[in-house]
């Protein structure tokens, strides 16, 4: 039982629907750590708005918060070194399914949540926009390079951003109205998040957020929400599902695109091959009037 759960319960004035949450956390605190607020708010019998409200109800900024309160009295049963025990006497074989296990799991719970709607919605966003700025910070960062990458390849004019601080003003001082962000955001708000959002808003820029747990609290500004199920654990890498997701949209927007991303392709191999020095597809050296002998 959490104690700092209970106190707050005790001093709030919650609602019929805002105790049945609250029940919830109590007897699921581990469980809850990790899950979204729609997965609480089916648990629990309520809304996902109502999960957010109790959150705050309890004192809390918002259900990420919350679930970092939850975490605290379980952080050292589920940390690196508990794993690293916890794993110690599993073969390879084990290994690999539990570790291939946690991600299908993830993968699976992630699709079964997307609304194909929502998802067809952002990629239309994403074919009508002039440019687009993929964010995120850590692992999401990577996960943001990646679908900049990508997308380029395709012929899109897209960049990527992890700049904290005073530093992001740089990537967001460009964005128009024509423009897109792709807000990689699993489950904690910051500052830099809520900045992005907002002007992105003031500039008239569409949003798609992708989240595990945020798509209640920031879905009312910004225009599309994709869901992307975080770890539960430290077993495999928090971003695998927003990989997946953010590569799926670039798959969803090359197929209603193909010539485009045909004629981009074309470019990006004939360029690579200029690089190179290896001929399109012969293999054969190519050399320009004045460049020294290869040997």
């Amino acid at each position: 039982m959490h104690t700092d759960l209970e106190d707050r319960a005790r001093a709030a004035r919650l609602t019929a629907a805002e105790r049945k949450v609250v029940d919830y956390l109590r007897t699921r605190a581990a469980e809850a750590i990790f899950a979204t607020a729609e997965q609480i708010a089916g648990a629990a019998g309520t809304s996902d708005a109502t999960v957010v409200r109790t959150a705050r109800a309890l004192g809390y900024s918002g259900l990420a918060e919350l679930r970092r309160s939850l975490a605290e009295p379980v952080v050292g049963r589920t940390g690196p070194g508990a794993h690293a025990t916890e794993l110690a006497g599993d073969d390879t074989a084990t290994l690999l399914d539990r570790a291939f296990g946690e991600v299908g799991d993830r993968l699976a719970r992630t699709r079964a949540a997307i609304d194909v709607a929502e998802f067809e919605r952002a990629v239309t966003l994403l074919g009508e926009a002039d440019d687009v700025l993929a964010y995120g910070v850590g692992p999401s960062e990577q996960v943001a390079r990646m679908l900049a990458q990508r997308l380029s390849r395709i012929g899109r004019r897209a960049r990527a951003s992890g700049a904290t601080g005073f530093r992001l003003a740089d990537a967001l001082v460009t964005l128009e109205p024509a423009s897109l962000v792709v807000l990689l955001l699993p489950s904690r708000p910051t500052v830099e998040a809520r900045v992005i959002v907002e002007h992105a808003r003031e500039t008239g820029a569409r949003t798609v957020l992708v989240t595990d747990s945020l798509g209640v609290e920031l879905g009312d500004r910004v225009d599309v929400v994709l869901p992307a199920v975080a770890a539960s654990g430290e077993l495999t890498a928090e971003a695998a599902t927003s990989a997946m997701v953010t590569d799926a949209l670039v798959l969803a927007h090359a197929a209603r695109h193909r010539d485009q991303a045909v004629e981009a392709s074309v470019r990006l191999n004939r360029l690579r091959s200029a690089l190179t020095g290896h001929g399109p597809g012969d293999g054969t050296l190519t050399r320009t009037p004045g460049d020294p002998a290869r040997h």
